[in-house]
């Protein structure tokens, strides 16, 4: 005895039972990360051609090609895809490196960057950010804070933190003339040359041995 042909209904269960199920909770965290990357790569964009206080939410969400209220949901705010930038680029590449090789590493990823390469952008969103906005300012303060402690050590004096923040100051001068004013020579120099010329100069300032300070002139005559 043949059974009744089924009905429409029972045949689209039966189908649906036997389709292989797609992990529903895959998609969306895989969109989830896509969209945050997305987010990411168009504030560090901005934040580097034009500054942390004249980017926008909405110009950061436009460049991502997602809605704006996404960036709340991921981020927090402004400052936390701000934090989230730093701490990709700057504070990545700091924890990475080790202190004799972090100026350098700096140094040329700035200069890669600004000859057209593909390269970190984190030195120009720091340039183009710091003093423009107090809610920016924690945020670029503690990563000032983390190079200098770096750094403070290379030279094996109590002078160690001036050292580093000179280090710091003539590093950030050359990214300020080379790419926000872009000011010749320095604009279109080889990296290899500004490197070679720089570091063989710093070389001296960890070097150099520090110097005791002159005593006051009353000191002097109580001693003498």
């Amino acid at each position: 005895m043949e059974s009744a042909p089924a009905l429409p209904s029972q045949q689209r269960r039966r189908d649906a039972a036997a389709t292989p199920r797609r992990d529903a909770a895959a998609t969306p965290r895989r969109d989830a990360a896509a969209t945050r990357r997305r987010l990411l790569d168009a504030a560090h964009d901005l934040f580097a051609e034009q500054g942390y206080e004249a980017t926008t939410v909405r110009s950061i969400a436009a460049r991502a090609g997602v809605n704006q209220a996404l960036l709340f949901r991921y981020f927090g705010s402004k400052q936390g895809l701000l934090t989230e930038v730093l701490a990709q680029g700057g504070l990545e590449q700091l924890r990475a490196t080790p202190p004799e090789e972090l100026f350098e590493t700096a140094l040329r990823s700035m200069l890669t960057r600004s000859a057209g390469d593909s390269g970190d952008r984190t030195l120009e969103v720091y340039l183009r950010s710091i003093g423009r906005g107090d809610e920016a300012a924690g945020t670029l303060r503690e990563l000032g804070e983390e190079y200098q402690k770096a750094l403070s050590g290379l030279s094996g004096t109590a002078d160690g933190a001036l050292r580093a923040d000179l280090a710091m100051a003539w590093l950030l001068g050359i990214g300020l003339m080379r790419t926000v004013v872009a000011r010749e020579p320095l604009a279109g120099a080889e990296p290899d040359d500004v490197c070679r010329l720089v570091l063989g100069a710093l070389g001296h300032l960890w070097s150099a041995p520090e110097q005791e300070r002159e005593q006051e002139p009353g000191a002097r005559e109580r001693q003498g």
